[in-house]
């Protein structure tokens, strides 16, 4: 039996509708075939099928009352790494919000890996799924809660990711750069899931709950604007980022040599090739302070993040992100 009704960023109402039906047909497992939204999808489909209730009650952290039916992960994309996470990310449309499904019982007990399946995903999906990856990779680095296993994921993935990714972009039939982003945004769930993300999320989920922005062009356009934000908090840890990047950090001074990471991402996200601003897309200036409302709501990556962040703050991000 076959479900394809997933969207790039998937309504709750879409877990309600395909549980339904997996319990008409009976089904005794989950497949989950395509990128992250689609993965997310059958996750909480596989949750929901095997307990009493509809998706919104389990919106939150550890809300889900027991084990969900076998869940396979083959992700399409690399990615959100949701093929390894215990979140599942949904749109509440009468809210214009964001909100997440997140519980041990939501992890995959299998990933398969086939970069095969990414030879056909076109430049700018490749390039906005890419930078997704990188910046889970780099917001569980930097994470207040990453811990020595976390942080070699972590690392090996923006590692990963930065050698390969403008060749996966620019040449996406090559085999072993998609292998290689695949690993990458493997090694970045872990660390997400491990060590949890920081303020890029928070910042991006409002983008994508208002205005339906997909979720690796909402991190893409903040996530540097919050790595320089966060500098003074990790600022060893952006020197190590510089230097997995490929940036010559020897005798600089240690702000200096940090600021090279957030250099390195920009560098990379333009021979990309993807939007950079919130003026590309659209959003009005006029609409930041209720952005950065919601934002302040999105509390678990913000606990995270190694610098405090207020609301003013906030929409001075959302400011710099404008242009």
């Amino acid at each position: 039996m076959i479900y394809d009704k997933t969207a790039s960023e998937p309504p709750l109402e879409l877990a309600d509708e395909g549980t339904k039906l997996a319990l008409k047909k009976k089904c005794d497992g989950v497949i989950g075939i395509g990128g992250g939204s689609a993965m997310d999808l059958a996750k909480a489909i596989a949750v929901l099928a095997a307990n009493k209730g509809k998706a919104e009650d389990y919106l939150g952290l550890n809300r889900v009352p027991g084990p969900g039916l076998p869940k396979i992960m083959v992700p399409t994309t690399a990615g959100t790494g949701s093929e390894v996470t215990f979140t599942a990310v949904f749109i509440r449309k009468k809210l214009k919000k964001k909100e997440g499904m997140n519980s041990p019982h939501l992890y995959p007990e299998l990933a398969l890996l086939d970069p095969e399946l990414t030879l056909s995903l076109p430049p700018h999906p490749t390039a906005a799924t890419g930078i997704d990856a990188l910046c889970h990779a780099i917001e569980s680095y930097t994470s207040v809660n990453a811990s020595p296993m976390s942080e070699m994921m972590s690392l090996d993935a923006i590692r990963l990711i930065s050698e390969n990714l403008r060749t996966a972009v620019h040449n996406g039939t090559n085999i072993e750069a998609r292998e290689a982003m695949l690993l990458g945004s493997l090694y970045a769930g872990l660390g997400l899931a491990n060590a949890g993300v920081t303020a890029v999320h928070s910042l991006s989920y409002p983008l994508g709950g208002k205005y339906g922005i997909s979720h690796g062009l909402a991190n893409t356009i903040m996530l540097p604007r919050v790595m320089a934000f966060n500098l003074p908090g990790a600022l060893e840890k952006f020197v190590d980022i510089a230097e997995v990047m490929g940036e010559i950090v020897d005798d600089l001074p240690l702000r200096e040599a940090a600021y090279l990471a957030v250099e390195a991402v920009e560098a990379l996200i333009e021979d990309c090739g993807i939007m950079t601003t919130l003026e590309e897309l659209k959003i009005p200036e006029s609409d930041f302070p209720e952005l950065a409302k919601v934002a302040m709501t999105v509390a678990r990556p913000l606990a995270n993040n190694p610098c405090k962040m207020t609301l003013e703050e906030m929409v001075e991000l959302y400011q710099e992100a404008y242009s």
